[in-house]
């Protein structure tokens, strides 16, 4: 074969394989443009979701800063009305805290009235009860008289009815003596022994009359004599009055000295607070944990109390009969240790630490007085660790022993 003929075929032979490759290419072309067509749709629906996404938000955005400007000026109303309360809630707490004061020391006053009157009631109590005898004995002597004076009128009614019957005998006799001569004689015996007896019955008629005056003289001097004592004894009620209320003015003014003296020396901590006429230490500011032994803290809080207590004690006058008393008091957690069986046991030894470490710098001991209540005098009933904490405690309390 010539070469012309060779070359003839092989460029007849290309055609097949460029027009399956153009068809190739154009099914590729059709495929990437449906597939673009495609996308489009896919993309123009999307793109039409996000523009009602975005105008929805935009909604939104705006209901939003409208209820923000509502709630920008309900703030302001409310910032001005919190501004308000507050001011009233500073002058209402410190009107509590006046009121409070002051009933404190109207509570003060009238426990310690309370403890001078049954003192004084106490030492004025025989004083009374001896007038009080003396009287019921002049009343036992009056009744015992009375009970004579109705005897001696028994007497005298028997005796007058003797004299009656005695001088109708007398007057029977001498009706007989006009009738017989004989009888004058004897009835001279019986006229001269009744008039004797007569005689006899008005010496004894007066000297029971004189004995009555007697007894009416002592009678109403027995009279003057209760009015006398009752009038002792009204006298002797306004005196002890009197004296008591001097006592407690005096008491109370030493009390409210020390217990504002005493105020300034701690300041004001929440940890420490005032209840009635006590003042109340958190366990937790003087011991550890199951502990009775003052830490560095309480010891300190207690040489200040200690300082305190020496000055007021040298004022108060030697008749008035103080005492502090030192009250532990647990929370109702058990306890069960070598040296605490008990809270009983912790409380007492609470207390009597502090009364230890008191005398130590200097307090009488013959002013101090220790006492443990355990977890049975709480301040607050509820459950929980906060008041427990509350009612882990010791209370300073000055009495009136």
């Amino acid at each position: 074969m010539s070469p012309l003929s060779r070359r003839s075929r092989q460029t007849l032979d290309i055609w097949p394989g460029f027009v399956d490759a153009l068809a190739t290419l154009l099914m590729v072309i059709i495929f990437l443009l449906s597939i673009f067509i495609v996308s489009q749709f896919y993309l123009s629906d999307a793109l039409m979701g996000r523009d009602k996404a975005l105008q929805n938000l935009n909604q939104q955005v705006a209901d939003l800063a409208e209820l923000l400007n509502l709630e920008r000026k309900s703030n302001t109303g409310l910032r001005r009305d919190l501004a308000e309360l507050s001011s009233e809630l500073q002058s209402s707490l410190s009107q509590r805290d006046e009121m409070q004061s002051s009933v404190t020391l109207l509570g003060e006053q009238l426990a310690a009235s309370k403890r001078a009157l049954d003192d004084q009631r106490a030492e004025m109590s025989g004083k009374i009860e001896d007038a009080y005898k003396s009287v019921k004995a002049d009343k036992e002597t009056i009744e015992i008289q009375l009970r004579k004076l109705a005897a001696l009128e028994q007497d005298i009614i028997a005796l007058e009815a003797l004299k009656k019957k005695l001088d109708e005998e007398l007057k029977d006799a001498r009706t007989t003596t006009e009738s017989s001569v004989s009888a004058l004689s004897t009835e001279r015996e019986i006229s001269a022994a009744a008039q004797a007896q007569v005689a006899l019955l008005n010496q004894q008629m007066a000297a029971l009359r004189a004995q009555l005056a007697q007894i009416g003289a002592a009678l109403e001097a027995s009279e003057t004599k209760d009015k006398e004592q009752e009038a002792q004894i009204a006298d002797l009620g306004k005196r002890l009055n009197v004296a008591l209320a001097r006592k407690v003015q005096e008491l109370s003014r030493y009390r409210s000295e020390f217990f504002g003296r005493l105020r300034v020396v701690l300041g004001d901590r929440p940890d420490i607070r005032v209840v009635g006429d006590r003042f109340v230490f958190q366990s937790e500011v003087l011991f550890d944990s199951g502990s009775a032994e003052l830490g560095k803290e309480g010891r300190e809080k207690m040489a200040r109390l200690a300082s305190t207590l020496k000055d007021i004690a040298a004022k108060i006058p030697d008749e008035i009969n103080w005492v502090l008393r030192i009250d532990g008091h647990t929370d109702d957690v058990p306890i069960a240790t070598a040296r605490f069986p008990s809270n009983w046991e912790l409380s007492t030894g609470r207390a009597i630490s502090v009364v230890k470490f008191l005398v130590s710098q200097g307090v009488p001991a013959s002013r101090l007085a220790a006492a443990g209540f355990g977890e049975f005098q709480p301040l607050d009933g509820q459950e929980g660790e906060a008041s427990r904490q509350r009612n882990r405690r010791i209370e300073l309390k000055l009495d009136q022993r």
